[in-house]
């Protein structure tokens, strides 16, 4: 299962991420309603799961500019108050459930488990662009009836740029979406990464590249023929 969390509480976030991942659930974290609203669009996550009060844009505006954008995926809606009318308006809003903070483990884990239940179990498992095909589930790339298993890093990586095709990630980008805020890695940590991805794209005869913009980032970008 892959799992959207926008979060700003930096300790929270991670803690909902690891109890994801302590179920074999796939995550990103965001921290703002911008980057959550830019990430949700994608359309690629099975349940979202979204803080009403973050920077930059609400978690009510971010649920109603997806709805309006059609983006069906399920919302949980966060929020440390237990107010009747916050509830409403979030559900008005389009957002599927509702959690109200602290919350255990265990109630986390029942409402995602109840949100995939109400779509009828359709998880989202694998994404593409070109001739590619990530396995989100076996952490394998598929191209030309070729397939080949790709480290953690070398995944997140992947998976980010194959779900936002059009967007320059900067090297600073990638390492906080992929490393984390509190992480040590540095510039060449990315650098070394893209080029083990590069590799492997080119042995699997792979349309696909990571193309470098000059002093801004990287993307994806498909080889002339």
């Amino acid at each position: 299962m892959n799992i959207l969390i926008v979060e700003d509480d930096l300790i929270l976030a991670e803690t909902i991420c690891e109890i994801f991942k302590s179920q074999k659930y796939i995550c990103d974290v965001v921290h703002n309603g911008k980057d959550g609203c830019e990430y949700a669009s994608s359309g690629i996550y099975d349940v979202i799961v979204l803080d009403i009060m973050l920077p930059q844009m609400d978690g009510f505006e971010v649920t109603r500019r997806l709805r309006s954008s059609h983006i069906k995926t399920p919302i949980i809606l966060l929020t440390a108050r237990d107010e009747v009318s916050d509830k409403v308006k979030g559900l008005d809003c389009g957002a599927d459930d509702y959690l109200t903070k602290p919350f255990s483990k265990d109630e986390l884990l029942a409402r995602v488990r109840a949100m995939t239940r109400r779509t009828g179990d359709i998880i989202i498992d694998k994404i593409s662009y070109g001739n590619l095909i990530l396995d989100l589930n076996t952490y394998t790339l598929q191209c030309n009836n070729r397939s080949m298993r790709i480290g953690h890093k070398e995944f997140e990586i992947l998976k980010l740029l194959i779900s936002n095709p059009q967007q320059v990630f900067s090297k600073e980008d990638l390492i906080t979406k992929i490393w984390g805020y509190l992480s040590e890695a540095e510039d060449n940590n990315v650098e070394v990464y893209v080029s083990f991805i590069r590799k492997k794209l080119n042995s699997l005869n792979s349309n696909v590249t990571i193309s470098t913009v000059r002093k801004i980032g990287y993307h994806l970008n498909l080889k002339e023929e």
